[in-house]
């Protein structure tokens, strides 16, 4: 239902209402009530008065978190898989720092290169900034260890400070191919589906497009997170085709 209703949602935000906020709303009431009870109860030293009110209206019967999604799945799925390996050193290309690198770093050093810059001091993380497209400070065959999770679908639609390219995905897979070593690993996750641009969201490929774009790597294994959120292990790419907003989860090797 919810998948249903989200072009409806899209529209009502883009005309200036918010539908959920307009939903949050009902609750204000049992907020009321909840403040009152507290302030005839509160005679210790947390007393309540206007200045102290901090309204958080949706966790009434919020669950406890997500243990489900494209970026809860794809980045235990990588972090695992690197975890299993054990190398020296892994290399990140632009996925999300409070994530997937945050994961990594539980166990050994990251290098994290992205256009954005980011500023950070936490033990084991160094950070390049660089464009995906021209990882000059990479040799051929240099990394052992390469993610790109949920990233290259927004090269070059200037989302994120880059330069406009139409072909600025192909050239970063290219890139990441060029810089991961023989016997390296490749783990790479993006949008697969029916294939189409997002202008400036993001782009979906069919899946045949990222392994054609990458056909001198060997895929080692394939998962996905398919259009109901849901983790598939060891899929056929091919039948991820007609998905409207799949994540394509690909781990390759150089030969």
């Amino acid at each position: 239902m919810r998948r249903l209703l989200r072009p409806f949602f899209d529209a009502a935000a883009f005309a200036g209402f918010d539908i959920h906020r307009a939903a949050t709303l009902r609750r204000l009431p049992r907020f009321v009530r909840h403040a009152a009870g507290y302030r005839r109860a509160a005679t210790g030293r947390f007393p309540l008065t206007i200045a102290s009110l901090a309204p958080i209206l949706t966790d009434f019967t919020a669950p406890a978190g997500t243990a489900r999604g494209h970026y809860f799945h794809q980045d235990l799925w990588a972090a695992r898989l690197i975890y299993g390996r054990r190398p020296p050193h892994h290399v990140d290309i632009g996925s999300r720092i409070d994530g997937f690198v945050a994961h990594v770093l539980t166990f050994m050093p990251v290098t994290v290169v992205d256009i954005r810059d980011l500023g950070s001091d936490v033990d084991g993380l160094t950070f390049v900034r660089g464009d995906m497209c021209r990882l000059e400070g990479f040799d051929s065959g240099s990394i052992v260890s390469l993610s790109c999770l949920h990233a290259i679908e927004h090269v070059g639609l200037g989302r994120y400070g880059d330069p406009v390219d139409p072909d600025g995905w192909r050239i970063a897979m290219r890139e990441l191919a060029r810089v991961l070593a023989r016997g390296g690993r490749l783990y790479l996750g993006t949008p697969i589906g029916r294939e189409r641009v997002c202008f400036n969201s993001q782009r979906v490929f069919a899946p045949s497009t990222v392994l054609g774009t990458l056909s001198d790597l060997q895929l080692v294994t394939f998962a996905a997170i398919d259009d109901d959120d849901r983790l598939v292990r060891d899929a056929d790419p091919a039948s991820f085709a007609d998905a409207r907003n799949a994540c394509g989860l690909f781990e390759f090797t150089k030969p």
